[in-house]
């Protein structure tokens, strides 16, 4: 694994995978591939449930009503996952840190990459910036990274389809 920093990197693939569950070992470990982690350990089936598990979790820090709790949901993540802080570089490809042991298997790594980058994402950009669609028919989870920090959609096509809607509305009741 070479994602540095830990925050958006990791909290968009979290989203990636919250809102498209990998199937099966082969789908995570292929997911996590095209994300550009690097697999140090074949993908398990323990992997996969641990990696679900963590899902339920980070999508539960999403829907939190508040900030303090959205704090509370994710420093629970962060002790479950994490571990101290290593320097590492991977056999000379630049220094950086990793927030797991060494070795560690798939679905404790992604957990902890999840967690880390997550909370790192948050108190980096704001602790709002975690959100579902603005769509009520979409609902997907989105990490917010725009520059002003209002994205109220999980991808351009939503944001789209929902101000035709609009103009819609406002051109039938003219």
């Amino acid at each position: 694994m070479h994602l540095n920093p830990y925050g958006a990197d990791a909290v968009d693939l979290a989203a990636s995978l919250a809102n498209r569950r990998p199937v099966d070992a082969a789908d995570l470990a292929d997911r996590c591939r095209a994300a550009g982690l690097l697999l140090e350990h074949p993908v398990t089936g323990e992997d996969l449930a641990r990696v679900l598990a963590t899902l339920d979790a980070w999508e539960q820090v999403v829907d939190a009503p508040d900030e303090p709790s959205r704090a509370a949901r994710l420093n629970a993540m962060l002790a479950a996952s994490t571990s101290h802080p290593r320097l590492t570089d991977h056999g000379g490809d630049g220094w950086h840190l990793h927030y797991r042991e060494e070795g560690a298997a798939v679905g404790p790594m992604l957990s902890a990459l999840i967690a880390t980058g997550t909370a790192l994402h948050l108190v980096g950009r704001g602790m709002h910036r975690l959100g579902r669609c603005a769509v009520a028919e979409c609902r997907l989870a989105f990490a917010d990274t725009s520059r002003t920090g209002r994205q109220r959609y999980c991808s351009q096509r939503c944001a789209n389809r929902d101000a035709v809607r609009r103009h819609r509305q406002r051109a039938g009741s003219s």
